[in-house]
């Protein structure tokens, strides 16, 4: 038996006792029975008033404590106090180090309330955005910086990429913005802006670089390709000289190939955005790229088509079948003779999809992450001997990129590969849909399923 339940009886036996004493003084048996009650009853009534006393003081239960069951609550709720003042100490110690590591974060962080308000922000805002909390609390964003699309870029809830803004207090520098949504029902913001103004510099530089060298290049090679075209069709070429000049030729090819398709990267990278856009016919698409993909394979591959007639696309015709016949060349130029290429046009979920899978050797897990980097190759001989650029998939990610996609690659070695390209649900469109003359890229989900 538990001590506090022996002190409880040891109380009651008391009690009655002192009841029963009464009865020789000319109490009923009865009214003896109401005093020890009574009796009992006071003794807790006592102690519950007393623990209330000390819980509405805000007063630390500290023994020695009551006996009985009394005790046993003191025990127990002194525990929860300790473990509650642990638990604060704990958070003041965590909020004094989240405090400190955001003021001495060099980017600028702002915390947005549920209207959008500005509710804290951090020192290094104050030099990036011209903000300074406390003295800005519960301004708009945009009343401090006066960019047209920042209003658009916070009530879009769309924050997949950052928008980079050049702050008028100071046009020099170029900022990075990135928004997390937070807080109960994700309404409130996050916003951190990081000074990108050295990378921004040397991206416009190599891009300038890369187009003007490209386009540079263009000329020169279009007429050394021209002449040795010429000398390789020429009968008065001694034999000794044909090969060579033949290999030249097939070399200023491949040359020609990459200025093309640095241009082409040039061209994306300018824009965030293509500006014309309008439905593509992706059904009838993919029907010209498996016949060109037949011809590069010359009969060496079994390439098939799998897509939903009635599926249509808002793009860019030119930019998607940019993208879709790369995937597609790439899987007949890196994959085995005999394999099967399938070509796939669906939707998965309300999303469009647009897949190659190939029946190849497929690809290790460390190379995939690096897939979409220029110039990058997973077996350097074997693609300079394919004729690749290196160029395929760094084309394929920008234009994804431009339609708000993104590319998918799940491959597994000695089982092939598959190269998913997922558009968002506003970007199918049903045949026979009629587009308003208003409508752009971002159309309603009405005439999506």
């Amino acid at each position: 038996m538990r001590e506090s339940t022996r002190f409880e009886l040891y109380l009651a036996a008391g009690c009655i006792a002192i009841g029963t004493l009464l009865i020789p003084l000319g109490l009923t048996i009865g009214l003896a029975a109401t005093v020890a009650a009574g009796l009992f009853l006071a003794y807790h009534l006592f102690q519950l008033q007393r623990l209330n006393r000390l819980i509405r003081r805000r007063h630390r239960l500290a023994p020695p404590f009551p006996l009985g069951l009394w005790g046993d609550i003191y025990r127990a709720i002194a525990r929860y106090q300790q473990r509650g003042r642990k638990r604060r100490k704990r958070q003041v110690r965590f909020n004094r180090r989240f405090r400190e590591a955001a003021l001495s974060v060099p980017d600028a962080l702002v915390i947005l309330n549920k209207q959008k308000r500005i509710d804290w922000a951090n020192p290094a805002a104050a030099e990036l955005l011209d903000l300074s909390w406390p003295r800005d609390d519960g301004r708009l964003l945009t009343d401090i910086l006066a960019y047209p699309q920042l209003e658009e870029f916070i009530d879009t809830g769309k924050y997949s990429r950052p928008l980079d803004i050049a702050p008028d207090h100071n046009r020099a520098v170029m900022l990075s913005l990135r928004i997390s949504p937070f807080g109960e029902r994700k309404r409130q913001r996050l916003i951190v802006a990081r000074d990108i103004t050295t990378i921004y510099h040397l991206n416009m530089i190599r891009r300038d670089f890369v187009a003007n060298a490209s386009h540079e290049l263009r000329t020169p090679l279009t007429v050394l390709a021209g002449f040795l075209e010429t000398l390789s069709d020429s009968e008065l070429t001694p034999l000794p000289h044909r090969r060579p000049i033949k290999l030249m030729l097939n070399q200023s090819g491949r040359m020609r190939s990459i200025v093309e398709d640095l241009l082409t990267l040039s061209r994306l990278e300018m824009e965030e955005h293509s500006n014309e856009i309008g439905l593509t016919d992706i059904p009838e698409e993919l029907k010209l790229i498996a016949h060109e993909a037949g011809a590069l394979s010359e009969g060496r591959h079994r390439i098939e088509i799998d897509s939903d007639p009635n599926l249509l696309i808002l793009g860019n015709q030119l930019e998607l079948r940019s993208a879709f016949s790369n995937l597609v060349f790439n899987a007949v130029t890196h994959t085995p003779p005999g394999t099967k290429i399938l070509i796939s046009w669906h939707r998965e979920g309300r999303s469009p999809v647009f897949a190659v899978t190939d029946s190849g050797g497929g690809i290790a897990p460390e190379h995939i992450p690096r897939l979409t980097e220029r110039f990058y190759r997973i077996d350097k001989a074997r693609s300079r001997a394919s004729g690749g650029t290196g160029l395929g998939l760094a084309i394929v990610n920008h234009v994804l990129n431009r339609h708000d996609g993104r590319l998918i690659v799940s491959s597994e070695l000695g089982h092939g590969s598959t190269f998913s390209c997922r558009f968002p649900p506003s970007c199918g469109i049903r045949r026979g849909y009629i587009l308003p003359m208003a409508e752009n890229h971002a159309t309603s989900d009405d005439h999506t399923e």
